[in-house]
């Protein structure tokens, strides 16, 4: 299924579900929030913490799912998931869906915010998800989760900060030891010049725009990473996975990047959803991923 037909059903189920409960202003729902309200969520997986801040401002705070099944003395596998949205939108209220669906697969996983441009600007939503991952240090075990063994997952812009949060050690200092691996979807790694709203907006500021790029902060002992890609994707090309992969490749690291043919910039994405999980292998892969280089 294309990516425009895959989101015309969603909405199209969306409306007629708003439309049978009386809400005559469906059409104000933000598409991600009338997405996430509609999609089934996971079997086997809850939340089991929200609103869990780690600064001020009401976007420094990150929600927690768990299995089920999960055991008083376990110590699973912990993915930190950071949404997409160029810098400057999505919330972590939109992504429940693919909370309940990492936990399901055994793990558990932080969703987790941060503020955005033009609020801010680069580094500070860098700087807000490293906080989000020392959180996670000092809580994954109140909640069944090893604080030790961390892999980071993001999706467009979140695939950008798990990046340099994954190959710039100055931003998480001896915490970085954590991370077991890293998981870019749809992820912009080489992004200069500054040419689109969005990146001027988050970057623009910067006076030494080399150092935004993940690209630039390859080096030996970086933790391994899992590519993911839509051949179609337009508004992030597959090169920028393809040579990410590489340049990992070149200095030792273990990096694969992997393209799904017809996939687009979101339903590689929200192939992680019950609805999209048929289209293409985004959640089997992360999750076989994280078995891999975090354990069970």
């Amino acid at each position: 299924m294309g990516e425009g037909l895959a989101m015309l059903r969603y909405i199209i189920i969306g409306v007629l579900v708003l439309l049978a409960s009386g809400a005559a202003i469906w059409f104000l729902v933000p598409p991600l929030t009338l997405f996430n309200a509609i999609v089934p969520k996971d079997a086997g997986s809850a939340l089991v913490a929200s609103d869990r801040s780690f600064g001020s401002d009401p976007r420094q705070s990150l929600d927690v799912y768990a299995p089920t099944r999960a055991g008083a003395g376990d110590r699973l596998p912990v993915i930190v998931f950071v949404h997409g949205g160029g810098w400057r939108d999505g919330n972590r209220e939109g992504y429940r869906w693919a909370g309940r669906a990492f936990a399901a697969q055994g793990f558990v996983a932080i969703v987790t915010g941060y503020r955005l441009s033009p609020q801010v600007h680069f580094p500070d939503f860098v700087v807000d998800v490293a906080e989000a991952v020392r959180w996670t240090r000092a809580h994954a075990a109140d909640h069944g989760g090893d604080p030790g063994r961390i892999v980071l997952v993001g999706h467009s812009a979140g695939a950008h900060i798990a990046a340099m949060l994954a190959l710039d050690p100055q931003w998480l200092g001896e915490d970085r030891a954590a991370i077991a691996g890293w998981v870019g979807m749809s992820g912009p790694y080489d992004f200069l010049p500054l040419d689109t709203p969005a990146t001027i907006g988050a970057f623009g500021r910067v006076e030494e725009p080399e150092e935004t790029q993940p690209v630039n902060h390859v080096s030996e002992g970086d933790p391994p990473a899992l590519l993911l890609h839509g051949s179609e994707d337009t508004v992030v090309r597959p090169r920028q996975s393809t040579n990410m992969e590489r340049l990992l490749k070149q200095a030792g690291v273990f990096a694969e990047a992997r393209l799904y043919e017809g996939a687009g910039h979101i339903n590689i994405m929200t192939a992680v959803s019950r609805w999209g999980r048929g289209s293409y292998p985004t959640l089997r892969d992360v999750a076989e991923f994280t078995r891999e280089v975090a354990g069970r």
